[in-house]
């Protein structure tokens, strides 16, 4: 007998939050099946204020309870019977984070996990790669986001290490980012790659997503570095309204998808990458697989 549930998931970043809602698919003597129902967006860019001021601005407060409000109809409209909010980076770094959560319960009901950058990427690690990953093969997993990015060693199908480390979008616009970070990022990728003759790259975040989509490619071929490196190259040539004219970017992409592709890029570079593959899956992904995980652990 088949049934079906509906899953929520919130993601709040330094640049977006997101509202994924996934349809569960269970029957008896077959693999569960995740589906992706609704996905939604809203560019609120915390990280923009934290990452300046340690605190959320009070603008972006009133944003954020909005839209908490709205995700909570939607899921309630929905029918979802299970849901997990959580915040990384920005919220992790402001002074005032624990304080919004607890605005946040009151105003809307909705609970939100404030997770370090270890919990993020071992959620991150949940998302279901095994059509992509090959258990013969190395991939080097990059997720990349607004205030962090999450790294994760893949070989022969098991996960070897991961880290995160303060390289975000919206740190690198603001001109945030040490020297130093970029040298510890490159020194632990280098690192950690040096003894496997071949590594992929798995791209995953809104940037790589929006590449992808503009490539062309088929869903499962991945891009190559001369690829990436040509496309960054006509981001840098145009002007902000220019790549939002000519590509069709949306505003609050047409910036942050330089850094991103920059971090791709150095990546490939460090682990001596020549293709990028790019699944569609993040946190979002990830926190829906571990919700499922809970319901067959307390079943």
């Amino acid at each position: 007998m088949l049934t079906i549930e509906k899953y929520g998931a919130i993601d709040i970043g330094s640049n977006a939050v997101r509202l994924l809602i996934s349809s569960i698919h269970e029957e008896e003597g077959k693999a569960t099946r995740f589906k992706k129902t609704s996905l939604i967006r809203v560019p609120i860019r915390l990280g923009a204020d934290v990452f300046k001021e340690n605190r959320v601005s009070e603008e972006n407060i009133k944003r954020m309870i909005d839209t908490m409000k709205a995700y909570h109809l939607l899921m309630k409209t929905h029918k979802v019977v299970r849901y997990k909010a959580c915040a990384t980076s920005a919220m992790r770094e402001a002074e005032n984070g624990e304080e919004l959560v607890q605005l946040i319960k009151e105003k809307t009901g909705i609970q939100i996990d404030i997770i370090d950058g270890k919990a993020e990427a071992a959620i991150i690690a949940m998302t279901d790669l095994h059509e992509l990953i090959n258990t013969d093969a190395t991939y080097l997993y990059v997720d990349v986001g607004g205030g962090s990015t999450e790294f994760t060693l893949y070989h022969n199908g098991n996960i070897i290490t991961s880290k995160s480390f303060k390289l975000g979008t919206v740190r690198l616009l603001n001109n945030l980012v040490s020297d130093e970070t970029w040298k510890e990022t490159e020194l632990w990728i280098r690192k950690n790659t040096k003894d496997y003759s071949r590594v992929s790259l798995i791209g995953s975040g809104g940037n790589i997503n929006n590449i992808f989509k503009n490539s062309g490619k088929s869903i499962g071929k991945p891009l190559s570095f001369l690829y990436l490196s040509s496309y960054y190259e006509l981001l840098n040539s145009l002007t902000y309204d220019e790549r939002i004219w000519q590509l069709n970017l949306n505003q609050d992409r047409a910036d942050v998808i330089i850094p991103a592709t920059r971090i791709y890029l150095s990546a490939m570079k460090w682990s001596s990458a020549r293709e990028i593959h790019v699944p569609k899956i993040g946190l979002s992904d990830g926190i829906i697989k571990s919700l499922y995980n809970e319901k067959l652990n307390n079943s």
